[in-house]
Order: structure tokens, then sequence, then C-alpha cells
């Protein structure tokens, strides 16, 4: 059994947000709670001043519990954190795969439906599209009613897409049915990473966020491998079906064993959900009884809670997350990741048309190419995991020895330029490269390196927009999945026509300069945050 850490036992339940952590030299053995996001409650040192004199600015502390402690983030173990973590990541995976497992069979669906390859770019446009828009309607929800309803009533919406997806027989019938198939898987992301932030506190967040990272990105380098070996062997239609006993297995496998997480619904998990439609059949798997508390020295500081009333959902919620994307440091970190989700999008979109006319190779061999790009994505995920961990407690440490709050964005996007640069020089290789028609050997490599840097850039994005947005952590990622998708749509629609009129070098070019010049939007956050901490502050509420 895992014993609590310090640092985890300093965060306290919420309602609906989670504790701001006070240094302990500054305010000891206390909690500030309150419904406000951990971004907004960032003190000055006025307000340290403040809190240590007890003053009406800082919230009372955590009741302790029967046992004289304060309750614990989480109560979830280890094995119990993998678990969820990984059903997660596998919720994730879904949207990856249903757009990666699509890409080498783009020529054959031109083909064989009768439609130019720019059509046939047009269906991932679209998914994109809808994979931006489609959690911005259900993050919030899951913010409010909770994950495990909204995961099951999304992928029942997919496993009908894609059994209709395997019947179509028209391009319009692909083109809607792709968009209804995004629709249900698209939200996964932003579910799955809040519920990383429901069980993991800051301290171990990064590591677990690049865990999610790198098992739903899995499905980027197995996804084209299957689509492309289905495809060449019994067409590209089996695709879908192979997703829809996909979908299935997973559909059975939240609906037996996957709790609730919400905070605000569950707590650290000690609250046993209030409404029976929210328990899972394995429920007793998760949410321990008194004797439990008890018995578990993990447990220690556990109060047995009534459970939560029921949850409630005001229509303006449902706007959360476009009003989150035009906050201050939100909307700074959101288009720096926007420009490179775009670019690496017209990279790996582009991938599939220009390998079988430079290099003349099947549907198969296509497939096998983009192994390089999902292995990037996952050893990017698993590293830039590691290293977050390691930064953030470096940065805390110094904080509390200068008694000042920890920065955020320092301990999480201050080595985003560096890989900024090296998926710049990446892409400007991949493109020449192919122009130049220079071994294939070349341009695979490089997208290797061009996934695993934009990944680490997601990540570190992602892990802060988290931090900083504890209780909206489904919503503002869905904030950024809308104007990544929505750009990345763009992007990925432009591509083709770009490369037949410049050709591949000059397109390529020209994304890597773009990608450079952008390394200015996270400059300059980095300064906002270390010298205007008062602003930032504004900003972040």
């Amino acid at each position: 059994m895992e014993t609590p850490t310090c640092d985890s036992s300093r965060e306290s339940i919420l309602s609906e947000g989670t504790a701001s952590v006070i240094p302990d030299d500054t305010f000891p053995k206390r909690t500030t709670l309150g419904n406000e996001d951990e971004a907004s409650r960032v003190p000055s040192l006025a307000e340290h001043s403040k809190a240590a004199q007890g003053s009406e600015a800082a919230e009372p502390p955590s009741s302790p519990s029967k046992h004289g402690q304060p309750q614990p983030y989480s109560i979830f173990s280890r094995r119990q954190k993998a678990f969820l973590v990984a059903m997660a990541a596998w919720s994730a995976s879904f949207s990856g795969i249903s757009s990666n497992i699509y890409f080498p069979a783009l020529s054959q669906i031109s083909s064989n439906l009768g439609v130019s390859i720019e059509l046939a770019n047009l269906t991932v446009t679209l998914y994109l599209i809808f994979q931006g828009l489609s959690p911005s309607f259900w993050a919030p929800i899951s913010d409010r009613l909770g994950r495990r309803l909204v995961i099951l009533s999304t992928f029942i919406v997919y496993l009908g897409a894609c059994v209709g997806l395997g019947l179509t027989r028209s391009f319009a019938q692909l083109a809607v049915l792709r968009c209804v198939q995004s629709t249900g898987s698209a939200s996964s992301v932003a579910i799955g990473a809040g519920i990383v932030g429901d069980i993991a506190s800051r301290e171990e967040r990064g590591g677990y966020m690049g865990i999610f990272s790198a098992g739903l990105l899995l499905s980027t380098a197995v996804g084209p491998v299957i689509g492309g070996a289905m495809a060449e062997t019994v067409g590209w239609r089996a695709i879908f079906w192979f997703l829809t006993a996909y979908a299935g297995v997973f559909i059975a496998m939240v609906a037996v064993f996957l709790p609730e997480t919400l905070r605000s619904l569950v707590g650290n998990g000690s609250v046993a959900p209030a409404s029976p439609w929210m328990l899972c059949p394995a429920q007793r798997l998760w949410t321990p009884t008194a004797a439990d508390i008890e018995r578990s020295p993990r447990l220690a500081g556990t109060t047995e809670e009534k459970p939560s009333g029921k949850p409630k959902l005001q229509l303006d919620f449902l706007l959360r997350p476009v009003k989150l994307i035009f906050r201050g440091n939100v909307s700074l970190s959101v288009f720096y990741l926007a420009i490179h989700y775009s670019i690496w999008q017209m990279t790996i979109t582009a991938m599939s048309s220009l390998f079988a006319s430079s290099y003349g190779l099947t549907e198969m061999q296509i497939g096998i190419t983009y192994i390089a790009n999902g292995g990037g994505c996952i050893l990017g995920s698993l590293f830039i995991g590691k290293v977050l961990d390691v930064d953030y407690a470096r940065v805390e440490k110094r904080s509390e020895a200068r008694r000042q709050p920890v920065n955020l964005a320092k301990a999480r996007l201050r080595l985003t330029w560096i890989y900024s640069l090296v998926q710049g020089g990446s892409t400007i290789v991949f493109g020449w490269t192919i122009a130049r028609r220079v071994h294939i050997s070349v341009p695979i490599i490089v997208t290797f390196l061009i996934s695993a840097s934009s990944t680490s850039i997601q990540t570190a994005v992602n892990t802060y927009l988290v931090d900083t947005n504890p209780s909206d952590a489904a919503s503002v990622t869905a904030s950024l999945n809308l104007a990544r998708c929505l750009l990345g749509a763009g992007a990925t629609a432009a591509v083709a026509p770009i490369i037949r009129a410049i050709g591949a070098g000059w397109t390529f070019t020209i994304a890597t300069c773009v990608l450079v010049v952008s390394n200015a939007i996270i400059l300059a956050q980095l300064r906002l945050q270390r010298t205007k901490p008062k602003i930032r502050s504004d900003l972040l509420a």
C-alpha cells in the first residue's frame, strides 16, 4: 500500500476545484480553499503576509479528519491511479486512431469513390473541425455532471458512426459520418486530461500527463499500420469495422470498471456518487468504507463523507471553453500550441500522397512509414513527463526558499522553445529531402523528431493549463482542442494545393519560419509571468 507524500497531503478536496499550495514556511499546516481556479488564487507577497497574519484575505483551513491530518489529495493507490490513467489514455486513443488509421487509405478512397485527392483530404479537414468543436460541448458537461456519464454517451455515438462508415457507398455519406465519428471520439482527450487532473496532484501531474499522452498517442504508431494493411488486403471499409469492435470492448470496460472521478462529486475518491446511475458495478473496488480507512495507513487523514448533492448544469457553463480561450495566458498558450500542432498535422497528412508519388509506396508500405511518427509521439510524451516533474520540483524548491508562489509558466513552459526549434529544423529537412527525392529513410527519421518535439510541446502546455485551471480541467483542454483542431483543419486543407503550387520544399520552409517566429509568444508569456505577477493572477482568474 502507498503512503501519501507530504506534498500531496497538503492539498484538500474542494467542491468545485482544488487547493492552491502555499509554502510551509509562510503558512504552516493550512490549505487555501475556495471555488476559484488555482491560477486565480496564486498569491502575491502581500497576500502571503496577510495569510500569515490570519486576515480575511486567507481562506479558512481544511477541516482535519479524526486522525488530525489534512485530507490527502487522492485516496487512490499508485496501481489504481495507473489503471485510471490507462483508461483515460485508452479513451483518448480513439480520437487519434480514428484519424491516423485513415491516412494510408486516402489514395484508395479517392479512386474507389471517384473523387480527387483534395476531396479525400477534405474528410480529414472535416474530422479536425468537429474534433475541435465537439469537446467544447461535452467537456463542460463532464466538468459538472461527471466524466463517466459523458464518456459512455459519446462512445455510443462513436460506435453508431463506425457502423455507418463500414456500410457507406458514397463520398457524401463518408464525409457526414466522419463528422459524427469525430463528434463521438474527440471529447475523450479533454475528458481524459480532466481525469488525470482529478487524481494527480501538481507534484506528480507532469509524469501522469506524460503517460496519458504516450498512451493516447500509441494509436498514431499502430493505427496507420493497421489501416494500410486492411486497405491493401480487405479494403478500406474494413478499417471502420475494426474500430467498431475496438469501441465495443472499450464501452464494456468503462461500463463495468471506470468509477466517477470528478472532484466536485466524489472529492478525493472517498465520496460515493450521490446518484445510482453514476455508480459502476465495480464501485466497491474504488470507494473505501470506514473500516478500510481505519486499517490502511495510506488512507490516514481521510474522512468518510456523505454523498454530495445532485450535480447541476447551468446553460452558460457550456460556453466555458470559449470564454477560457480568450483569457490572458490561456490564449497565449493555446495559440502557441495550435501553431505547432497544425504544422505537425500538415506533415503527417501530406506524407501519404508524397510518399506514394515520390517513392511509389503501396498503402501497406505507407502505413509502415507512420511507425516513426507514432514512436516519436510515445517517447516524446514519456520524456517530457519526467522533465515536467523534475522542473516543477526545482521551481517549487526555489520559490519556497524565496517565499514566493510557484511560477507555473516557468515550471512547465520554459523549455518549449527548444522543442520548437527541433520541430522546425526537422520540418524543413522533411520538405526538402522529399522534394529532392533523397533516400526515404531520411524523411522517415525526421518524422520521428517532428512528432517527438511537437508532442513534448503539447504535453507541456496541456499540463500547464490543467495546473492553472484545475476545476475546469476538461473545459480548458477543450479550449485547447478547439483552437488547435480548427487551425489544423485549415492547414491540412491547404497543404496539398500549396505543395502543388510551390513544391514540398518551399511549403515546409514557410512552415518552419512560422514555427520560429511563434516562439516570441512563449517568451512573452514567460516574461509576463516573471514581471507582472499581479496582472498574471487577474488574467487567469
